[in-house]
């Protein structure tokens, strides 16, 4: 799948991933490929991602975020 984590400054990564693990404000929750249609909101927490294997982790303050056509739209605040 896609995934875009955009900020109001800039795009902070876009790309292929495996999976993505976000925190959502009735708690972390993750997306696989395939997913369901989704939309949620986030709250400060950690937000990782699996690409080829690989876990990378950012810590987000609030934000929303999609899940449509195998891809994931991030939009956050900022990034601690």
């Amino acid at each position: 799948m896609t995934l875009e984590i955009l900020t109001p400054e800039s795009v902070f990564y876009r790309g292929d991933a495996d999976s993505v693990t976000l925190p959502g404000t009735l708690g972390s929750f993750q997306i696989l490929n395939n997913h369901a249609p989704i939309i949620s909101s986030l709250t400060k927490g950690v937000l990782s991602f699996t690409v080829n294997g690989e876990i990378r982790q950012i810590e987000v303050s609030d934000g929303v975020m999609e899940m449509h056509n195998n891809k994931v739209t991030v939009c956050i605040d900022e990034i601690h």
